[in-house]
């Protein structure tokens, strides 16, 4: 089992010009701490459940490209782009730059987009699920086709791509992992086993991962793919705490609403250790975790003493 930290609120992490340092600080922090990547969400504006709408959300490509020179080894991607936010070849030619940069450590996160009221409020396409999904399988051809061509075309229903060039190519070889987030299982994860290099599953418990993990590897067999090809990732909160009753009662002060802390990884770092094995004898390899943000540097540092070691 590998992790990844995720940072999704910037509202305590001071005032505007405060943001970059404590960002850095918490990145250089999951570098030294054997955190395997760091991640940010891809939103425009505060989504429900996280915090207020006017709370700070730096655009995360510009900022995800700021953490490249105060960082040396740690994976750097974005949970996960929205695909309607961006044209596919231009963000093609993002993941290349930011690749080239960071010498080889993009992990290119990317999905359908589902914010209806961000899309609204800057004046951008949403689309219905379906139509939605079929841009993002349109959009994954352009991007490893970009990547792997000196001179790519594509002519899709709704993107359209004339022998475009993107130089410097990525330097992952063949290209970036691209870890595709959602666990619909009708598109979805049809979609992870022809063009994904990685899935990020976001609902359930152990027996759920179980069972996506399954229709998984059936579409895998349907299109002719190495299941184990595609590292399995979760996003997951996580809570540390004497107990799980106090792990609770930190989840109450911080306003985790019950749909959320059903999902949450909490409890005593025992407590905490056993429910990353029931996810990783279910399937899973890789978890990428936020934490409760008032109490994130103390808690990853925790984390990185207590529970990385256990999995190295």
């Amino acid at each position: 089992m590998r992790f990844g930290l995720q940072h999704p609120v910037f509202a305590v992490d001071g005032e505007s010009r405060q943001i970059f340092k404590t960002l850095t600080a918490r990145a250089r922090s999951a570098e030294e701490g054997g955190f395997d990547s760091f991640w940010l969400m891809d939103h425009l504006i505060m989504i429900p459940g996280i915090g207020k709408p006017v709370d700070p959300m730096p655009e995360s490509w510009t900022t995800l490209s700021s953490l490249i020179g105060v960082t040396k080894k740690i994976r750097l991607g974005t949970l996960v782009t929205g695909n309607i936010y961006r044209n596919p070849a231009l963000l093609a030619k993002m993941g290349a730059t930011v690749d080239v940069l960071s010498r080889g450590r993009l992990f290119m996160g990317i999905g359908a987009g589902w914010f209806e009221k961000e899309a609204d409020a800057y004046g951008i396409p949403h689309y219905d699920v379906p139509r939605r999904l079929k841009r993002l399988s349109e959009a994954l051809q352009i991007i490893k086709g970009m990547w792997s061509e000196n001179s790519f075309s594509f002519d899709g229903k709704f993107y359209k791509v004339k022998k475009a060039i993107c130089m410097p190519k990525p330097l992952q070889r063949p290209h970036p992992p691209i870890m595709i987030g959602g666990d619909g299982e009708k598109t979805l994860l049809r979609l992870v086993a022809k063009y994904g290099d990685a899935c990020n599953l976001f609902e359930g418990n152990a027996a759920v991962i179980r069972h996506k993990l399954s229709v998984l590897k059936k579409h895998c067999k349907t299109v002719g793919r190495d299941y184990n090809e595609i590292l399995k990732t979760k996003l997951s909160h996580v809570i540390i705490a004497k107990n799980s009753h106090e792990a609770t009662s930190i989840a109450e002060e911080e306003g985790i609403s019950p749909e959320r802390l059903s999902r949450t990884i909490l409890g005593s770092p025992a407590q905490v250790k056993n429910r990353i094995r029931e996810l990783a004898d279910a399937g899973l390899e890789y978890l990428i975790l936020n934490m409760p943000p008032k109490r994130e540097e103390t808690m990853l540092k925790q984390f990185a003493e207590e529970i990385i070691p256990s999995f190295s």
